[in-house]
């Protein structure tokens, strides 16, 4: 598991891009690469694409980020997730929290 993070340009996005498994292992990582940038993003984008396995701890992850990010559900979006991925988000009805490409 590794996780990377880029700003965008101007400054008001975070890209963070999650490699192989999304699990327990990925929390304080995952924390660390949004709670403790300054300031806080207007928005945060989770790149799946190199994402190969997904538990429900990961779920609690992402809700964690949302609530860092203020809760709109246009707050957090998820690019790039693989179909299995895909699957476990929407029959958790993610896609209701937050936007799912």
């Amino acid at each position: 598991m590794s996780i990377a993070t880029n700003p965008s340009p101007d400054g008001k996005t975070l890209t963070i891009r999650i490699s192989d498994r999304f699990d327990f292992t990925a929390h304080s990582a995952l924390r660390a690469a949004y709670a403790n940038n300054q300031p806080r993003y207007q928005a945060y984008v989770l790149d799946l694409r190199e994402t190969d396995y997904m538990d429900s701890s990961a779920l609690g992850m992402l809700l964690q980020l949302k609530e860092h990010a203020g809760g709109a559900k246009t707050a957090v979006q998820i690019r790039n997730a693989k179909p299995a991925i895909k699957e476990i988000l929407s029959v958790a009805n993610f896609q209701q929290l937050m936007t799912i490409d």
